[in-house]
């Protein structure tokens, strides 16, 4: 699909749909996502490629339960930096961490806020003081530990 098409692709109720099926359970066969909505299955591939073309979808991920994995410790930490013209290339020296899985720039306290998987609290400490807080332009950190994780969902669309 051309770059002019999708400029003119608009979102439409079915598209809307199938997403929401999507994202209940990604492992749902196109097949059976156009029986739901009432559509081919070559409609509703179609219409997931444009959708990729466009941005909107961007891959699929695992939901994984990292603590069967002997992965025990997920955190989130606020940074603050020396100066936010750093932000850029924080971001860069962080993104080499394995631990840190997603990094936000924000506003508020925190320059950048980010959350991270460990082993245990001592592969967290040996992260928070051997790798973060070597990172050149990272002025000083605020640790929070998650005791357990309630709610973890996509946004519902309104369709």
């Amino acid at each position: 699909m051309d770059s002019k098409s999708d400029k003119n692709y608009e979102i439409d109720k079915i598209d809307l749909k199938i997403l929401s099926l999507l994202m209940d359970d990604a492992k749902i066969p196109y097949t059976e996502i156009a029986k739901k909505v009432y559509v081919s299955g070559g409609t509703v591939h179609v219409r997931m490629r444009k959708l990729e073309e466009m941005g909107v979808v961007k891959g699929t991920t695992l939901k994984m339960d990292y603590s069967k994995m002997g992965v025990d410790i997920t955190a989130f930490m606020g940074i603050y930096l020396e100066k936010n013209s750093l932000y850029d290339q924080v971001t860069n020296d962080l993104r080499a961490i394995p631990e840190i899985v997603k990094i936000h720039y924000t506003t508020g306290n925190y320059s950048i806020f980010i959350k991270i998987h460990c082993r245990d609290t001592k592969h967290l400490r040996e992260v928070l003081h051997d790798k973060i807080q070597k990172v050149e332009g990272i002025e000083r950190t605020e640790t929070f530990i998650s005791l357990e994780e309630t709610l973890n969902r996509h946004i519902q669309l309104d369709i």
